[in-house]
């Protein structure tokens, strides 16, 4: 296992996250942006989890051209 290899895991994981819809998927859990802004800790794990979810919803188009370059990256080197 390589560093590239260790690289595009985590461009999956941050794909699945940013997929996340948070109206059919988050809300009825209790993991809705009311709760992270009004009542849960932000230094709590559920807190720090629903902040990562909610960043990468937010760099979604940064998160974008990483997938292009690794997909071009991928294409070049076979």
């Amino acid at each position: 296992m390589g560093l590239w290899t260790l690289l595009e895991g985590c461009l999956l994981i941050a794909n699945a996250l940013a997929i996340l819809n948070e109206d059919r998927f988050l809300a009825p859990r209790g993991w809705s942006f009311q709760e992270y802004s009004g009542g849960v800790k932000r230094n709590s794990l559920k807190g720090q989890i629903l902040g990562l979810i909610y960043a990468t919803q937010y760099l979604r188009v940064p998160l974008i051209l990483l997938n292009l370059l690794c997909i071009v990256v991928k294409m070049v080197s076979g």
